[in-house]
């Protein structure tokens, strides 16, 4: 007989929605296991092993699966066949079945496994909403996947596994428009507790007391969700947990790879021909820079996230919540003179930093062109324009430092960028270097 793994669910609720092909199946089949104790049927499966201690031993779902599913394999293999209990449907949002099957084909052993189908959460969740799911075109969607799983969507969206407040605090946190409709809770559906009740979007995490068979239906969303960020969040998540160059890293090592992603971001921009349009092909030269530029971003982001200080999400919500105080011209009604936004731009800034003068905070480390051109505009915002001496303009021989400031000041004025205008300049010199090198060079041997 070929080792094999039977698969069954023990239904949402208590025994009496256990299918009478599962306990069948427990009848027959000795060696067992289920994936939790925690789970109102789990008492009918008999004497049996459990994977709740794999929960604890590794540290993240995925590897909890990979390893019940060995588990189970290895099982199968020593004792022919072995039975493997999951709570509701093994084919409804049961991650564990889905790693087992993909292991079965990809390990090479020779080992079978047979699911067996179970009546799932879903068929009582439809019977309390009165919700028809194709009719509607509900979408299923796994809450550790939130913000992913949703992405795109409006809803309506039945969102299961929300079993934890912070799993209930990324859903909430990955929407940025809240919804106007409240949502509703479902809890133990078909046991002698169920509960299913209405709670406000801000209230998800404060309101509701979660437990592993909890719901949340979402009638509606405002905007769908952007998922390929935290898809990619999610990816580089991965890289430090799986890549040990990725691992390695720390805030401090990652600076030069920002600065020189940063530069040849600006590379990248600068080649763009005047007046391009989007199917130049440099323009996905700059697609790609920016995202090198991206990647640099979310790494730190997730490094803070490992260490509890601050989230993806956070960084997102921090600048939009500054760029709005910052532009009360756009979101209140102040004045949208050029010249008042530019002063009241840092004079919020300097506000909000509690800075003592106009001249705090200015990165020292920025090129030197860089630095002189934020010290004048600084200047200038808090009423203090920095003006070229007498010596200067008579240029009678003033300290090469201020003669470069003036010209500073002078590219300020007429809006030219002093370190492109360099660049460009610099490179003139450069081609005409290569001509005149390729003039004087021997012609090539026939």
């Amino acid at each position: 007989m070929t080792p094999r793994v039977t698969v069954v669910g023990l239904g949402p609720a208590g025994p009496e929605l256990v299918t009478a092909e599962t306990l069948a199946a427990i009848e027959r089949v000795g060696h067992r296991f289920v994936r939790t104790r925690r789970h109102p049927s789990a008492a009918v499966v008999g004497a049996s092993g459990s994977f709740d201690h794999v929960y604890e031993a590794e540290p993240t779902f995925e590897a909890v699966y990979r390893r019940i599913a060995g588990e189970l394999l290895a099982a199968a293999a020593a004792s022919g066949e072995v039975l493997y209990a999951v709570p509701g449907s093994p084919r409804v949002l049961e991650r564990s079945v889905d790693h087992l099957l993909a292991a079965a084909q990809g390990s090479g052993a020779d080992v079978e496994v047979e699911v067996h189908p179970a009546l799932s959460f879903l068929d009582l969740a439809w019977v309390r909403l009165g919700v028809d799911p194709l009719e509607d075109g509900v979408r299923l969607v796994d809450g550790h996947r939130f913000a992913v799983g949703a992405a795109g969507e409006r809803g309506p969206l039945l969102v299961a596994h929300c079993h934890n407040r912070r799993v209930l605090s990324d859903i909430k946190l990955a929407v940025e428009e809240p919804p106007a409709e409240p949502v509703t809770v479902l809890q133990r559906l078909g046991g002698g507790d169920e509960a299913i009740f209405e709670v406000a979007w801000s209230e998800l995490d404060r309101a509701v007391e979660p437990d592993h068979l909890t719901s949340l239906w979402v009638p509606v969303l405002a905007a769908p969700l952007a998922g390929e960020v935290q898809a990619f969040a999610e990816l580089v998540a991965r890289l430090r947990r799986e890549c040990p160059w990725d691992a390695e890293q720390t805030h401090a090592s990652l600076t030069r790879h920002l600065v020189e992603e940063a530069y040849e971001l600006v590379e990248a921009i600068d080649g763009l021909p005047p007046g391009a349009d989007g199917l130049d092909p440099a323009y996905g030269h700059v697609e790609e820079e920016l995202g090198d530029v991206l990647f640099q971003v979310v790494f730190h982001s997730v490094m803070a996230a490992e260490v509890g200080a601050f989230t993806l999400a956070d960084v997102a919500r921090g600048i939009r919540e500054k760029l709005v105080r910052r532009h009360p011209h756009v979101f209140g009604d102040a004045s949208a003179e050029l010249g008042d936004i530019t002063s009241r731009w840092e004079s919020i800034k300097r506000e909000e930093k509690g800075r003592a003068s106009a001249m705090d905070g200015i990165p020292a480390a920025l090129p030197a062109l860089l630095h002189a051109a934020k010290v004048l505009r600084r200047a200038e915002s808090a009423g203090h324009p920095w003006a070229a001496t007498a010596a200067v303009a008579d240029g009678d021989g003033a300290d090469l430092g201020d003669r470069l400031l003036a010209l500073v000041a002078e590219a300020r004025g007429r809006d030219v960028d002093l370190e492109a205008a360099l660049r460009i300049a610099a490179n003139r010199v450069a081609d005409a270097v290569r001509a005149a090198e390729a003039a004087a060079a021997p012609p090539a041997p026939a």
